[in-house]
C-alpha cells in the first residue's frame, strides 16, 4: 500500500482505525466490548506507524453500533477508554484523532448520528487526556441525511472540525448530481476558518471512476 501510494503520487492525509467491516454491516469496533474492541486496540500502534511513515498524523476513530445484551451506558464507558487510549497514542505523533457522525438511516444501531453527539464525544475524550487533540470528522452528506441544518452546524463547530468529507444527496453522487449545495457550504467553511482537506467520499456513478472528478477543475484537485 506504501508503495502504491508512493508511485501514484498521492499524499495520504487521513486513515481508519480498524473498523470491522465497513462494507457490511459495522460501523466500527471500539465500542463493542470483546474481541473487536480488542483489535481496535491492537491496530492502533500499528496504523500509527504505518501512517506516520507517509507523513500522515489525522486518524479517524469509528464508534461502532449498539450490540444486544449489552447496556448502552458500558459500550459508551468502553468508548470513552478506548478513544482516550488512541488519542493518547495519537498524541505521541503530533496526531489528530478524528471523531464521525454517521446517518441513523444508512446506520441505525450507530448511537453518533448528529453533530451535537459528536461533538459531545469530542469535548468528553480531550477533557479525559488534556492533549486537546481529538477533533470532529463533519461529513456534509451524513449531516444532510440526518435533516441537520449544515449551515449552523458549519457556524457552531467548524472551530472544532479538522476534516470535511461531502457528497451530494440524495444519492450519495458527485456534487451536482444531488440537491446541496456544496459550493455554498464549503465556502462558508472556508469563510468560517476551515482551511483543512475536503474529502470525496461519494459514489462515482456507472461510468469509469475517473469521470465522476470531471466537475472539479484539475488545480484544485490537491488543494485544501
Amino acid at each position: 500500500l506504501r508503495a502504491a501510494l508512493t508511485d501514484a503520487g498521492t499524499q495520504l492525509v487521513g486513515l481508519n482505525f480498524y473498523a470491522g467491516q465497513l462494507p457490511g454491516p459495522d460501523r466500527g469496533a471500539l465500542s463493542i466490548p470483546g474481541e473487536e474492541s480488542e483489535k481496535f486496540r491492537a491496530n492502533v500502534p500499528v496504523a500509527i506507524e504505518f501512517a506516520r511513515s507517509l507523513g500522515c498524523t489525522t486518524f479517524n476513530a469509528l464508534y461502532g453500533n449498539r450490540v444486544e445484551g449489552v447496556a448502552a451506558a458500558e459500550q459508551d464507558a468502553l468508548a470513552l477508554a478506548n478513544l482516550t487510549f488512541a488519542a493518547r497514542a495519537v498524541g505521541e505523533v503530533g496526531g489528530t484523532l478524528l471523531i464521525e457522525a454517521l446517518n441513523a438511516p444508512e446506520s441505525p444501531k450507530c448511537p453518533i448520528v448528529s453533530a451535537p453527539k459528536a461533538i459531545e464525544i469530542v469535548d468528553a475524550v480531550n477533557a479525559a487526556t488534556g492533549l486537546d487533540n481529538a477533533r470532529f470528522l463533519m461529513d456534509l452528506y451524513h449531516l444532510s441525511m440526518n435533516g441537520e441544518d449544515l449551515e449552523e452546524v458549519i457556524d457552531r463547530y467548524a472551530a472544532k472540525t479538522a476534516h470535511v468529507q461531502i457528497a451530494d444527496n440524495p444519492g450519495r453522487g458527485a456534487p451536482g448530481t444531488g440537491e446541496l449545495d456544496l459550493d455554498g457550504l464549503l465556502d462558508r467553511l472556508k469563510k468560517a476558518g476551515y482551511d483543512g482537506w475536503i474529502g470525496l467520499e461519494y459514489k462515482p456513478g456507472d461510468g469509469p471512476s475517473a469521470g465522476a472528478f470531471g466537475w472539479l477543475p484539475a488545480p484544485l484537485r490537491a488543494a485544501k
